[in-house]
């Protein structure tokens, strides 16, 4: 009896550190069919926590099925046609962000014709803005923190499985989160960010501090 109890109470204290309040975790065959729907198959310790854990909540975006679709709280469904792509590293479109924001229009380059240049701009801004989205093809929204930043979990390419800090809206920068910057800045996994507050994971003296 009193061995039959202890193994209740660690089971007991196993789910309730292992399972935050929530929704509860997916069945193999939910986790199977929004795998197949949205085209990819999801980072190891991610289809683990769905599994096991939750399909998500306040500290993970949700993962829901509406209407028969899955997808993303908090997360754009505009976007769904780019997560199959392979979520790229940042230092690899560095020289293409050059070029485009160097052929950026200028108003003095049509002095006689602003017609043509509101032209110009807008389709430079169109493509500025297909650029943006590309950036983070491949991956989910994982969390926002609000002010436009927001942590994110590539799903797909080399990078599948690691978190990332989206700080475009201050400062045009995909970072990764890492418990190491001192020692070359190792992308944190899902399980070792999950738990910690992504703003600690923030490159030190590199980045604004948390909002007050």
């Amino acid at each position: 009896m009193i061995r039959l109890l202890g193994a209740v109470r660690a089971r007991l204290t196993r789910d309730s550190v292992q399972r935050p309040a929530g929704p509860p975790p997916l069945t193999e065959a939910e986790t199977a069919e929004a795998e197949a729907q949205l085209g990819v198959t999801f980072p190891q310790e991610y289809r683990r926590y769905l599994l096991e854990v939750s399909a998500g909540g306040p500290a993970v975006a949700r993962l829901e099925r509406t209407g028969g679709v899955w997808w993303w709280a908090d997360n754009s469904r505009a976007r769904r046609d780019l997560l199959a792509l392979p979520f790229p590293h940042p230092d690899s479109y560095d020289e293409a962000d050059d070029a485009l924001l160097r052929r950026e229009p200028r108003a003095e380059d049509y002095p006689d014709d602003e017609e043509a240049f509101s032209w110009a701009w807008t389709a430079w801004d169109d493509e500025a803005g297909e650029f943006e989205d590309r950036k983070t093809a491949g991956a989910i929204v994982l969390k926002e923190h609000g002010c436009g930043f927001a942590t994110l979990l590539a799903l797909t390419g080399p990078l599948a499985g690691t978190v990332w800090w989206d700080g475009r809206a201050t400062c045009d920068l995909i970072v990764p989160l890492s418990l190491d910057h001192a020692g070359g800045g190792r992308p944190a996994t899902f399980d070792e960010w999950l738990g910690r507050d992504s703003w600690d994971l923030l490159p030190p003296d590199e980045w604004a501090r948390r909002p007050v």
